[in-house]
């Protein structure tokens, strides 16, 4: 827990600094640190058996506009549908833990806690659907006890993605958070850990803010990202520290609609695949902002996936005053992400800015689908150590003001289009 504490330290010395106005991020609404309800409908102390029940009472008889108060101790529970307007609040000293027990999830299928092609056979521990307002509040913790026994299984949660990741297959197991086609949903200081699958994902909602939340799982476990946003706009997610078994924050959009206008603003990540774009991205990705992000151990740093299956156009992205420390691939812009995908969803990325990045070794990959469809890169005060090396394919680079280190190789091709840019 020590590291833990030294980022929540980073967090508030960056909050101090207060490197970017709200009014300057690409999320169009006026984001402040939210506050939590004034009134409590109902406050809950934890039984000494299943609280799935009371629980669920309480969230459908609060009025919108209040809160249920989880008070000091340890809850356990089913899944939860949460109601518009209301807000689940955990107190400090507070963890709501999610039952591991595959019937309690299941679908009706008798999939839950199983491997197959499709993996979809859970339902989510926490559910907002076609909610306006609301959220989860407190300085509390919800833990998908993905390393307990699951009755009803054979073996944890992780044991199950663990088995998928090399038998084949995709494993049937609950996701943490889902918030699909709601509005102005908002998370405050948080703590999520332990999913068995992603922590929070996101279909086709507007308005989501994450502000000082805290999402914590294990370097080794695939799936569990921290937070995913797909065909979604105007998201906020500041002043938070992610680490997980795969992406830290990834932004997609498959067949429902485009992503776009989110900031990420003054964050640090720990272990973890990176700050991702994909590789989902066939409705297309724009008017995204990253500022004021470390990024700490990740095996990606600033990441950009796509493949001719699923590709799209992904523009308007800007990094700035960026900061990455023993990354294997700090910056992996990558349209062949499957070399071996088929389709003609052609990945476009354009618009890609970089400003005041810095980083030490490690792998520096721009890699466009072909010359007719290079990447659009601008670099200006990009700066790595001079061990790191740079992988240029089908990539139009123009250098800022400010510049790059280390150097570009000297291998581009064709005419210069114009002054500061360069072709690879």
């Amino acid at each position: 827990m020590t590291n833990l504490f030294r980022y929540r330290a980073v967090l508030s010395m960056i909050a101090a600094i207060a490197l970017c106005p709200a009014a300057q991020a690409q999320d169009r609404r006026t984001v402040a640190e939210p506050v939590a309800p004034r009134q409590v409908c109902a406050r809950m102390v934890p039984s000494s058996t299943n609280d799935t029940g009371r629980l669920q009472d309480a969230i459908d008889h609060c009025p919108a506009g209040e809160a249920v108060y989880l008070a000091s101790g340890e809850f356990r529970s089913g899944p939860l549908m949460m109601k518009s307007g209301v807000t689940l609040w955990i107190e400090r000293n507070a963890t709501l833990f999610a039952i591991p027990e595959s019937t309690a999830y299941d679908k009706g299928l008798g999939s839950c806690g199983t491997i197959d092609d499709k993996g979809d056979g859970c339902r989510p521990f926490i559910s907002f659907s076609k909610t306006y307002g609301g959220g989860i509040y407190g300085d509390g913790i919800i833990d998908g006890l993905s390393g307990a026994f699951v009755v009803g299984g054979n073996g944890p949660w992780w044991r199950l993605a663990r088995r998928a990741q090399t038998e084949g297959g995709n494993q049937n197991v609950p996701g943490l958070i889902q918030i699909s086609q709601a509005k102005d949903i908002t998370f405050h200081g948080i703590t999520l850990r332990n999913a068995p699958n992603f922590h929070v994902a996101m279909n086709q909602v507007e308005g989501a803010t994450f502000w000082g939340i805290t999402i914590d799982a294990p370097a080794n476990i695939r799936n569990t990202d921290g937070i995913d946003a797909g065909a979604s706009q105007d998201v906020t997610i500041t002043h938070s520290f992610i680490r997980t078994g795969d992406d830290n924050v990834a932004i997609k959009s498959g067949n429902n609609g485009p992503t776009r206008y989110v900031s990420i603003i003054d964050n640090c990540f720990g272990w973890g695949h990176g700050m991702s774009i994909g590789s989902e991205v066939s409705s297309g990705v724009s008017n995204i902002l990253v500022r004021g992000l470390t990024l700490d151990g990740t095996t990606s740093g600033l990441r950009i996936k796509s493949d001719v299956r699923q590709g799209g156009v992904v523009e308007k992205v800007t990094y700035e005053n960026v900061r990455l420390r023993g990354n294997r691939w700090p910056i992996i812009f990558d349209t062949k992400y499957d070399p071996h995908a088929q389709g003609d969803s052609i990945p476009v990325y354009r618009q890609i800015v970089l400003r005041h990045v810095r980083g030490d070794e490690g792998t520096l990959m721009m890699r466009g689908l072909d010359q007719d469809h290079a990447l659009e890169i601008v670099l200006d005060d990009v700066r790595f150590a001079d061990s790191a090396t740079w992988q240029l394919e089908n990539a139009d680079v123009t250098l800022g003001s400010l510049g790059v280190l280390p150097p570009l190789p000297n291998r581009a091709v064709g005419p210069v289009p114009s002054a500061g840019k360069q072709r690879f």
